[in-house]
């Protein structure tokens, strides 16, 4: 091959990467069946999760189920929506179902748009993270707790619990690529809260994963010293002290836990 002929070779090559990486090849008509393609995909998840629900209940509890999804196919607006869709989450949530109940609690934060919605959807997928080891359903639970929490904090930002419960979900499902996220996350709103005890509770809690006792009982005295009536902390403190090897304050504490 002579220069001329490697010449038009690599000014081909040289189109070829501009065209290809430089330009948008897809138009709006694909982009779109993209996004349904994504939009179904996750609704195909979750209806996955609910037919695997649905096969082991009984047949009592299918009547029951059955008689709440008419009600909801009935609902004539919005807010007759979201009451049959809550009902759904709360009988869900009973059978120990914590995916399935956040996803229905998913929809009525969709409908009501609160962030007092999106952190209830939060919690439930929460519950459905810490209670399984299945990892596709821990995966689907870890997704839809960050967008729920992260949907809460957009719309409250002044209220750091929202953060905080994201920076657990992290905690519990760390990200493969940013590992010490949650922590990250808690020793900011440490500085920007430094009164706020469910900052301190969380920041408790996570020393308690990592066995790290001392750490765990600063932070919890803290956030007890600022709410006497959080009924988290003294259970936290009591396995704080428990671990610790402080029998004594640990009965104390949980004491005053199961008084609660």
């Amino acid at each position: 091959m002579n220069k001329a002929q490697y010449l038009a070779v690599l000014s081909a090559a040289a189109l070829f990467f501009v065209l290809y990486f430089g330009f948008d090849t897809k138009t709006d008509k694909q982009k779109t069946a993209e996004r349904s393609r994504a939009i179904q995909a996750e609704v195909t998840d979750f209806e996955t999760l609910l037919a695997n629900a649905k096969a082991s209940l009984t047949a009592s509890q299918a009547v029951q189920m059955a008689e709440q999804e008419q009600m909801l196919h009935n609902a004539g607006n919005d807010a007759e929506r979201a009451t049959s869709l809550k009902r759904l989450s709360g009988l869900w949530h009973e059978m120990g179902q914590f995916a399935v109940a956040g996803g229905f609690a998913e929809q009525v934060a969709e409908i009501e748009n609160a962030d007092s919605s999106w952190s209830v959807a939060g919690a439930t997928f929460y519950n459905g993270l810490v209670s399984t080891q299945d990892p596709i359903v821990r995966d689907y639970c870890a997704a839809h707790a960050v967008k729920a929490f992260e949907s809460a904090a957009s719309l409250n930002p002044s209220k750091a619990e929202h953060r905080v419960n994201l920076a657990l979900v992290y905690a519990e499902n760390p990200p493969p690529n940013n590992p010490m996220q949650a922590v990250m996350m808690l020793r900011e709103l440490e500085e920007k809260h430094p009164d706020d005890p469910t900052v301190f509770n969380a920041l408790g809690r996570l020393a308690i994963k990592t066995g790290q006792w001392d750490r765990a009982i600063q932070r919890l005295e803290k956030a007890w010293s600022l709410d006497k009536n959080n009924p988290n902390t003294p259970c936290l403190l009591a396995k704080a002290y428990q671990g610790a090897g402080n029998t004594t304050k640990a009965n104390e504490f949980a004491s005053i836990c199961n008084a609660r």
